[in-house]
C-alpha cells in the first residue's frame, strides 16, 4: 500500500468536525451579504469562532476586528487636510481607519456594539446598515461580510437597539454555548487531558450556574489547575469579590455556594490537585504569566508592596524593565494617536514602549482608578485582545493589573467598578494579603537594624488590627521619621481633624531608645542561656514549657535572612523545641524558607 493511499485512507477515517451553529451562520451570512447580528453571553466562544473559522474556512479572506467598547470617535473616521493631487489645493477629507483597507477582501467584525458611546452607535450603524463609512464604500475596499457580536444583558451595554429601521437592515441570530466550537478548542488546548468529565459536569449545571461559569472562566479555571494553582484563582473578580458559583434562590438571593465543590470535582476530572493556597503567591503566577502568556489582576490592600514585587519578578523574568503605566495620570494620548497617512488613510501612532520586537510585559498599576472613559477603553483593548488601535502589539507576553478594594479597614476607596465580562479576561485573579508579599526581606537589605526594629514591633507588639493599618509602606516610613528624629505619628495614616490611625507607637519609640527585648538577636546572642531555660523546659513536659513558646514564636516570625545570619544558634535552639512546634515551619512557607529549614533539620538528624 502506498503512502498517498494511506493518508487518503486515514483522511477518510477522520472526518471533518461539524460546522456549529455559528458557523454555518457566519458562512450564510457571506454567502448572502447581508449583516449578521449576533446576540449571546459573555464568555462564550463568540469572537474566538470568528478568528478560527475564518481561518479555516476562508483562508482567503482576512478579518477585521474591531472592538466597539474601546473605540473613540476618530478612531474609524476622520476629517482631515489633504493635498488634492490634482489641483495641489489642501481639501478636507474623510480618512478611514488603515484597518478598512487591507488590500485582499475582508470581513469586519464589530464586537460589543451595544457598548460604543452615542458617536459611536452613529459611525456603526452606517457600517451596519450600508456597508459604509462616512463617503467609503466598505464593499469597494473589499469587504464581504459584516457581523456585530453582543451580550443583551443590561449590566454590560450602555445602549438597547429599538429603533426598527435599525433592526430591519440585519439578520439576527441568538446563540448559546452549545452553538460555538469551545469544547473543540479547550479539548485540544489542554491535551493530553479528557475533558469529558469536565463538559458533562458543566452540561449537568443549571443554566443560571452555566451563566456565572462561562467556557472563558472554565478555560481559565483549567489554565491555573495545569500550573498547580488553586482552581478558584480563575475565578475573575467582580467589583473586588470573588464569584460565587451559587445557584439563585426563589426570591432571586444566591443560594447555596458551590464553588468548592465543582471545583473539586474539576481537579479531580483531569487528576491534579486544589490547594488552598501556595508559597509565594505573587512571584509564581507573574512567572506562570510570562511562561504562557497571561493577563493577572491582583487585588490587595494599599501599602503592601505588591507593585514593586510585581516589577522586580517581571524584571527578573525579561532581562529587562516592564512597561509601566499609572491609570490615574495615563491619557489616551499616552498609548496612541490617529494620524493621517501618506495612503490616504487614517493610521495610529503606537506610543514608542509598544513598538519593538524585544520582549514585553505592561503593568497597570491602579487599574481601578482610571483617569477617564476614553483612557479606560484604550486600555481595555490591550489587555482583552492584546493589541492597541487594531494593531497587536509583538512580543508581549504579560500582562498584570495591580488594583485595591473598593473596601479596606471599614473605608471606601475612590476606586471603579466593573462587570463580569470585564473581569473574566483574566487568566488569574489573586486576593493578595500583606504576608503574601516579602517586603520584610527588602526592609531589611535596605535599612538594617533599624527596620529589624520596626519588625519586630510590628510583630510583637500591636494587635492584628493595629498590623492592618500599619503597612509596609508605612513602617518604611517610620524607620525614615526615626533617622531625622521627627516624630513617629507623623508617618501613620492622617484621618483628619488631627486625628491619626488608632495604632499606639509607645512600644515603638522604646525599643528605638533601647528598652530591653527578647528577638533573635537577642537569642543568638544568649544562646547558652537559652539552651538551658528549653533544657529545663523539656525535662519538665513533652510539650515544653513557656521558653519553648517564647523560642519558637521569634523563629517563626523571623525573615529568611536574619535565619541565615544566626544559623547555629537556630540549629541549637530548634534541637530542642518540641517536634510539634518544629513541624509548623514548614507549613505555608515559602520554597526557600522550606529549603533552610529542611537543611537545618537534616543538620539535627546528623548530629
Amino acid at each position: 500500500m502506498t503512502t498517498e493511499t494511506q493518508k487518503t485512507q486515514q483522511a477518510q477515517k477522520t472526518p471533518e468536525p461539524t460546522a456549529s451553529r455559528l458557523e454555518s451562520f457566519i458562512d450564510a451570512m457571506i454567502d448572502l451579504g447581508q449583516t449578521g447580528q449576533v446576540f449571546g453571553e459573555h464568555g462564550i466562544g463568540k469572537t474566538a469562532t470568528f478568528f478560527s473559522h475564518l481561518a479555516r474556512a476562508h483562508p482567503d479572506t482576512t478579518l477585521v476586528y474591531v472592538p466597539a467598547a474601546n473605540l473613540t470617535p476618530d478612531d474609524l473616521l476622520v476629517n482631515a487636510p489633504v493635498r488634492d493631487p490634482q489641483t495641489g489645493e489642501l481639501v478636507l477629507r474623510q480618512l478611514v481607519m488603515s484597518q478598512l483597507r487591507p488590500g485582499r477582501p475582508f470581513v469586519l467584525l464589530i464586537d460589543d456594539s451595544l457598548q460604543a458611546g452615542d458617536t459611536i452607535q452613529s459611525q456603526l450603524m452606517q457600517i451596519a446598515c450600508n456597508w459604509s463609512l462616512g463617503e467609503h464604500d466598505l464593499r469597494a475596499l473589499g469587504c464581504v461580510g459584516v457581523f456585530l457580536t453582543d451580550n443583551e444583558s443590561l449590566s454590560e451595554t450602555s445602549a438597547r437597539r429599538g429603533d426598527l429601521a435599525l433592526l430591519d437592515r440585519m439578520v439576527t441570530i441568538r446563540i448559546s454555548a452549545n452553538d460555538t466550537s469551545w469544547r473543540r478548542h479547550l479539548a485540544a488546548k489542554y491535551r493530553p487531558w479528557d475533558l469529558r468529565p469536565v463538559f458533562s459536569l458543566w452540561a449537568s449545571l443549571s443554566p443560571a450556574l452555566r451563566e456565572l461559569f462561562s467556557p472563558r472562566t472554565l478555560d481559565h479555571v483549567l489554565a491555573n489547575a495545569r500550573e498547580g494553582f488553586p482552581l478558584r484563582w480563575g475565578l475573575p473578580l467582580v467589583d473586588g469579590e470573588r464569584l460565587r458559583l451559587a445557584e439563585p434562590g426563589p426570591d432571586g438571593r444566591p443560594g447555596q455556594n458551590r464553588t468548592a465543590e465543582i471545583l473539586d470535582r474539576i481537579a479531580a476530572s483531569v487528576g491534579v490537585a486544589n490547594p488552598a493556597t501556595v508559597a509565594d503567591p505573587v512571584r509564581r503566577v507573574v512567572r506562570a504569566a510570562l511562561r504562557n502568556r497571561w493577563t493577572v489582576l491582583l487585588q490587595g490592600p494599599p501599602g503592601c508592596g505588591k507593585t514593586e514585587l510585581v516589577r522586580e519578578t517581571l524584571r527578573e523574568g525579561l532581562g529587562r524593565d516592564a512597561l509601566y503605566f499609572s491609570l490615574p495620570v495615563t491619557n489616551v494620548e499616552d498609548l496612541c494617536a490617529p494620524v493621517p497617512s501618506p495612503d490616504g488613510t487614517l493610521d495610529n501612532l503606537l506610543a514608542a514602549p509598544f513598538t519593538g520586537p524585544e520582549p514585553k510585559a505592561i503593568v497597570w498599576d491602579e487599574y481601578n482608578r482610571p483617569k477617564d472613559k476614553a483612557a479606560f477603553a484604550k486600555l481595555m483593548e490591550v489587555t482583552q485582545e492584546w493589541s492597541l488601535a487594531g494593531r497587536r502589539i509583538e512580543n508581549l507576553r504579560a500582562q498584570i493589573a495591580v488594583q485595591n478594594p473598593p473596601y479596606h479597614l471599614g473605608r471606601k476607596l475612590l476606586v471603579s467598578r466593573n462587570n463580569i465580562a470585564q473581569a473574566t479576561r483574566f487568566t488569574a485573579s489573586l486576593l493578595v494579603e500583606p504576608e503574601d508579599i516579602p517586603a520584610n526581606e527588602w526592609l531589611l537589605a535596605r535599612y538594617g537594624r533599624d527596620a529589624e526594629t520596626v519588625l519586630e514591633w510590628w510583630k510583637h507588639d500591636i494587635d492584628d488590627e493595629g498590623r492592618a493599618w500599619i503597612t509596609k509602606r508605612t513602617l518604611e516610613r517610620l524607620v525614615k521619621l526615626h533617622r531625622k528624629g521627627l516624630p513617629l505619628e507623623m508617618g501613620t495614616v492622617y484621618l483628619g481633624d488631627g486625628e491619626y490611625a488608632p495604632v499606639p507607637l509607645t512600644a515603638l519609640v522604646d525599643r528605638f531608645k533601647g528598652r530591653p527585648v527578647t528577638g533573635l538577636r537577642e537569642l543568638a546572642r544568649d544562646v547558652d542561656a537559652w539552651e538551658a531555660r528549653l533544657r529545663r523546659a523539656a525535662a519538665h513536659s513533652d510539650e515544653g514549657g513557656d521558653d519553648s513558646d517564647v523560642v519558637h514564636q521569634i523563629l517563626a516570625n523571623a525573615e529568611l535572612s536574619q535565619l541565615k545570619r544566626h544559623r547555629a544558634a537556630v540549629g541549637r535552639l530548634v534541637a530542642l523545641l518540641p517536634a510539634k512546634l518544629r513541624a509548623t515551619y514548614l507549613v505555608g512557607a515559602s520554597e526557600r524558607q522550606q529549603r533552610y529549614w529542611m537543611e537545618v533539620f537534616t543538620d539535627l538528624r546528623r548530629s
